[in-house]
């Protein structure tokens, strides 16, 4: 009896040292899986760094222009720039020099502005609001009269005949450039006072335009390039010589100097940039 006892502890100690023996080696499996997914898990987070590394940190520069530079921009030179500057985002603002001056000063973030008039530059300048020294003045537009394409009428065909027009858009003289423009034009011609009461004054020369190629008024005054963008309008006439005291001059400058900035700017005064505003209707004023 005492032999059968001893065999049966005995043959109970080798099955619970096979029970830990499976256990240990389970065990060591599966810390070896858990080791082995770890150092996968490691080696995708290190090549997604590598990867993040390698691409370049993303940043915007926010333009604040004229309504008269829009298709400029958007069409073409915006495209180009980001193109050839990857990382480098470049957000329009568009709209009166004036309602764009008054933002800049209301805390408009903005890193350039582009002027249609130097007198919105001038007054940001004075109040220390851009950089002085990338003052730059770099576009010459024209002021001119235009109809609706379709009209019939015969009786406007100079900037003196705007009198015989039932309704006049005109762009707002006391915001809007090309309504300064205008108002110093036709003041020079003595129309000014005359024409008051036969005007709708738009708030930038955008609106002007369309109100004249949708036929809500029987003429008005924009920009050269303004009318090239559409063939709802025909322009009539220049602004007569000696009628404006200064050329239409587009002044741009930084409002900082950090680098994408910087590299924005300098690609809006270069030769490439100078072809493209060419093609709508600017002409260089370096």
């Amino acid at each position: 009896m005492k032999k059968f006892k001893t065999g049966i502890i005995a043959a109970a100690a080798c099955l619970l040292l096979a029970a830990c023996s499976s256990q240990s080696g389970e065990v060591e499996s599966t810390a070896a899986e858990t080791g082995s997914e770890e150092a996968v898990v490691e080696e995708s987070t290190e090549a997604a760094a590598e990867e993040t590394e390698g691409e370049p940190e993303e940043t915007t520069v926010t333009l604040a222009a004229a309504a008269s530079l829009e298709y400029a921009f958007t069409e073409q030179l915006i495209p180009m720039f980001e193109e050839a500057n990857p990382g480098i985002m470049v957000e329009g603002t568009y709209d009166s020099s004036g309602k764009l001056q008054t933002q800049i000063e209301s805390g408009l973030d903005a890193d350039i502005f582009f002027s249609a008039a130097e007198k919105q530059m001038n007054a940001l300048n004075e109040e220390g609001l851009v950089l002085s020294d990338s003052i730059t003045k770099l576009l010459e537009n024209k002021i001119v009269l235009i109809l609706p394409a379709a009209s019939e009428n015969e009786d406007i065909k100079s900037f003196e005949d705007i009198v015989k027009a039932e309704m006049i858009a005109l762009g707002d003289h006391e915001s809007v450039p090309v309504g300064q423009y205008s108002q110093e034009s036709l003041t020079s011609l003595g129309l000014w006072d005359e024409i008051q009461d036969k005007v709708s004054f738009g708030t930038n020369v955008t609106e002007v335009l369309n109100w004249v190629a949708e036929s809500s008024a029987d003429c008005g005054i924009v920009y050269a390039t303004d009318a090239a963008t559409t063939d709802k309008v025909k322009v009539v006439a220049e602004a007569p010589e000696g009628s404006l005291a200064a050329p239409v001059v587009y002044p741009v400058a930084r409002l900082n100097d950090d680098e994408a900035t910087q590299k924005f700017f300098d690609f809006i005064c270069s030769d490439e940039a100078m072809a493209v505003f060419e093609e709508y209707g600017f002409a260089d004023n370096r």
